[in-house]
């Protein structure tokens, strides 16, 4: 366990080299921002993979930046599960962007089985995306999130405190969103792509 743990830290490190199955599409998952769409790999979120959203606070716009992907999911009929969110959604709000709410569900899971429970739904191969904000998360957990959702061809959405930056991280994509000097979103890592060297603006200008 502990040489395959080495093993992903160099992979995700790209300090050892490993072959390409079949490209992924481009735009499969746009995130609905064209900014954003334009520096990631394949241009949008990466498939049926974990993207790790860093925050400074709760409330800086994470929400926002990923409302046009759920309105596009459950306007494909596709569902989406809120697992213990730290606030219950604003429905009206959520359906001025767009999001089908026959499509989403909130599941109240504690914060001990919030992680478990993201897992299963991922896995389920019945969702669009799956969205948690977990107390706790330490890099095996993420791990299984990020197998689940392969396993489930699912999207994976965690929220956690940017404090956890420092630790390693085995997602597809882990982005850190900044309010100052501008509202901005940086690319902490991505796999499979250059991470660029600049923020990207996140204005209002979501497609």
């Amino acid at each position: 366990m502990a040489s395959l743990a080495v093993l992903s830290e160099l992979l995700d490190r790209r300090q050892v080299w490993r072959g390409r199955g079949v490209a992924t599409p481009e735009g499969a998952q746009p995130t609905g921002w064209e900014p954003l769409d334009a520096v990631l790999p394949g241009h949008g979120w990466p498939p049926a993979s974990v993207s790790e959203i860093l925050l400074p606070h709760d409330g800086v716009g994470e929400l926002r930046l990923v409302l046009p992907t759920l309105a596009r999911l459950t306007r494909g009929r596709r569902p989406v599960v809120l697992v213990s969110p730290p606030y219950r959604p604003c429905a009206m709000g959520w359906r001025q962007r767009g999001v089908d709410l026959q499509h989403l569900h909130l599941l109240e899971a504690g914060d001990a089985m919030a992680l478990w429970a993201a897992e299963q739904c991922l896995r389920s191969g019945s969702c669009g995306a799956v969205m948690v904000w977990p107390k706790h998360a330490d890099e095996r957990a993420l791990r299984r999130l990020q197998v689940a959702a392969d396993s489930g061809r699912a999207l994976g959405f965690v929220f956690r405190p940017v404090r956890q930056a420092i630790h390693a991280s085995p997602v597809a994509l882990r982005l850190e969103l900044t309010v100052r000097p501008q509202p901005a979103i940086w690319v902490r890592k991505c796999r499979g792509g250059r991470m660029p060297v600049r923020p990207v603006p996140f204005a209002e200008t979501g497609t």
